[in-house]
């Protein structure tokens, strides 16, 4: 190795990101209201850019925001696969081998999280009300946060956060996803709400790891 690649090497490793330590996700099985069972786990590195090859198809889909959405999506990833975002996780929500659904975020600091976005793949079952609890619960079960900070893009989200979950306003809190007015979900709603929110059965079936070891994006985005 010469002198240069010490020299980027190094430079690299100043440009990367502290990190506070992620712990791990216990993958968990939730049964949908279609009668099909949904395995909820991290993402690999593969699947993740699996993920960012084929959201790209909605970049041009206007419906729901589905637009920018995907667009700050393949940001938001694109920057943990090139660790350029501190700690930064990707759930995925799998049916038979196929990818139902997807939720990002990261940890600001031990005590503070910050939601990315919430993407359902599959409508009609409640995939993407079930991934954001999972989303929560990690923040505040496995990484036992204080509260998470959550914007909205679409009146869908919204209801299904702001409203459901009743979150704290707090507008003087800049999300980084820009100015869009900053909700919080505090260690007290989440306590109030996860009861009903958030389900899943752990362990995990073997039987339904075994059949999403190996992943795909549906054939056809249909949102």
């Amino acid at each position: 190795m010469g002198k240069y690649d010490i020299l980027v090497d190094e430079m690299e490793a100043t440009l990367r990101p502290p990190t506070i330590g992620l712990k791990p996700y216990e993958a968990k099985v939730i049964p949908l209201t279609t009668g099909e069972d949904m395995l909820v786990r991290t993402a690999t590195r593969e699947e993740t850019e699996m993920v960012i090859d084929s959201i790209k198809v909605l970049l041009d889909h206007q419906k729901d925001f589905y637009d920018i959405v995907s667009a700050r999506i393949v940001a938001e990833l694109l920057g943990m696969l090139r660790y350029r975002v501190q700690d930064e996780y990707l759930l995925i929500g799998v049916i038979d081998g196929e990818i139902a659904g997807i939720v990002n975020g990261r940890m600001v600091n031990e005590k503070v999280g910050m939601s990315y976005h919430t993407m359902t793949l599959k409508r009609g079952a409640r995939v993407g009300a079930q991934l954001f609890a999972a989303k929560m619960e990690y923040h505040f079960d496995f990484m036992n946060q204080d509260e998470v900070w959550i914007v909205a893009e679409s009146p869908n989200g919204f209801k299904r956060w702001m409203i459901e979950y009743e979150l704290e306003s707090r507008p003087q809190c800049p999300h980084e996803l820009g100015g869009v007015p900053t909700f919080v979900l505090t260690r007290a709603l989440w306590e109030k709400h996860k009861a009903n929110k958030n389900v899943g059965i752990r362990p995990a079936f073997e039987d339904v790891i075994e059949a999403n070891e190996v992943v795909h994006m549906p054939a056809k985005i249909s949102v």
